[in-house]
């Protein structure tokens, strides 16, 4: 079984801020499965269903990101799903906006909701899947920046592409491993960057 986490806030005040990039992958992902996310408990919003015969839970945390740990633990308790089978979908503000990259384990890097998952499961090993949003240019303003709406005019035309490239990446950790998954996700970052030098 594969417990698919979002993370992000809950309510129509962050609905579409960058903060809930893994909201919206999750509700992508969700209607690519034709998954109802209508179970209310565990501190989560979420559903159950299958990829390709293999299980799959898709969760959004309620708690708020800060303590999306609380959530994340109830359902790996409940369902007793392997702490590696847990591949958690978050903004990144160290990966320049439309990004996507995936990790196992290691650092949260500043990240409240990652930091909160880490504390409550005694370990980091777990899979990523990155978001990058950028950073503004004055670190004062991080807080306030990740709580604001993708920006109407260059960012809002490019996300519906970079959800369904970061519900691509899931799909592809499921089906064929993380070690393949990052292979073919981080080759095709590269060659874009060097398509780009091209120009």
């Amino acid at each position: 079984m594969y417990l698919i986490v979002g993370l992000g806030n809950p309510g129509s005040r962050y609905k579409f801020t960058r903060h809930n990039a893994g909201f919206m992958v999750i509700n992508k992902l969700a209607s690519q499965l034709e998954l109802e996310l209508t179970q209310k408990s565990f501190d989560s919003l979420w559903g159950k269903g299958k990829v390709s015969g293999n299980n799959v839970i898709l969760s959004m945390p309620q708690t708020y990101m800060n303590l999306s740990g609380t959530a994340v633990r109830q359902l790996i308790a409940f369902f007793k799903a392997d702490i590696k089978n847990l591949i958690v979908i978050h903004d990144d503000l160290d990966l320049s906006f439309g990004i996507v990259r995936l990790k196992f384990g290691g650092g949260n890097a500043g990240h409240k909701g990652l930091a909160s998952i880490t504390n409550d499961l005694g370990s980091s090993d777990f899979m990523r899947v990155r978001l990058g949003i950028g950073k503004p240019a004055d670190k004062s303003r991080v807080e306030g920046y990740v709580l604001e709406p993708f920006k109407s005019d260059e960012e809002l035309p490019r996300l519906p592409e970079i959800i369904n490239t970061a519900a691509g990446a899931v799909s592809e950790i499921i089906l064929y491993g993380m070690e393949k998954a990052m292979a073919k996700y981080h080759k095709k970052y590269i060659c874009n960057l060097l398509e780009k030098e091209d120009e």
